[in-house]
């Protein structure tokens, strides 16, 4: 996806030359930086990840807003501010070396489900996500969130607001949760998480427009393990239950003409 932003990129100055809007025409928003974010679900430390983002508006519609921690989504229908559709999401990867005891890697995993959300005019959206892991920790996850929005079009574009994360077992026995053959390893009592919420969190976001064709755009979060997730050993001792997390980037906008 990385190298698709890059190649992306290379070319915006042609396609905005060439395009003259209407209302027929797409308008494209891509956004590339770096962020902050935790070295694996209940870590201790941070680690540097590329930022990117993508949204599209058109002729002189006013973009989408949606929060800089959405899976990403399509919506298939949409009707008096209720929408829904497919979502995915790839949760990185947990190596034992990152943690610092001996209790099992988690890979990289490949997330797959749906989002519906409900907007309140410009100013309040709610969503709901569920997500099933393909490969890796092989759980179901689910975030319900609200945020309030500020905007004034697409000048600037301000959203905070909370979220609850929830899981199966399976999920929480893939990060938090000690094996005996790793309890063996590693000195550490053995851990059985069972289901239900395992973290909630305060996000915001920002974008602003430094010109017609570029921007600034951030945001920052912190999320709070709670529950089995909170009381695991591997988080006690070798991470932390709180999450923090922030990045900030650079869109371009470019015009497609139909």
């Amino acid at each position: 996806m990385k190298h698709l932003l890059i190649a992306v990129a290379a070319v915006l100055p042609a396609w905005s030359a060439a395009a003259a809007q209407d209302s027929n025409d797409i308008r494209v928003r891509v956004g590339l930086g770096a962020q902050l974010q935790p070295q694996y679900i209940g870590a201790d430390g941070t680690s540097v990840a590329p930022l990117f983002h993508i949204n599209t508006a058109r002729g002189t519609n006013e973009f989408r807003f949606a929060a800089p921690d959405d899976s990403f989504g399509i919506g298939v229908a949409s009707t008096g501010g209720f929408s829904f559709g497919p979502a995915g999401n790839i949760e990185g990867r947990r190596k034992q070396s990152d943690v610092g005891a001996p209790v099992g890697n988690v890979a990289r995993t490949f997330e797959a489900g749906a989002f519906a959300q409900y907007e309140v005019a410009d100013s309040f959206r709610f969503r709901a996500e569920l997500l099933k892991g393909i490969g890796g920790n092989g759980g179901l996850v689910g975030t319900i969130s609200a945020d309030k929005i500020w905007r004034s079009g697409d000048r600037y574009v301000f959203s905070i607001g909370p979220r609850v994360m929830f899981s199966d077992a399976r999920y929480q026995r893939a990060y938090f949760g000690i094996t005996p053959a790793a309890s063996l390893a590693s000195g550490l009592p053995v851990y059985r998480p069972g289901g239900g919420i395992h973290a909630v969190a305060l996000a915001s976001g920002i974008s602003y427009e430094l010109s017609s064709r570029w921007g600034l755009f951030g945001f920052a979060r912190y999320e709070r393990l709670v529950g089995d997730a909170a009381r695991s050993p591997i988080v006690r001792d070798f991470g932390s239950r709180n999450q923090l997390s922030g990045g900030i980037g650079l869109d371009y906008t470019f015009t497609i003409g139909r």
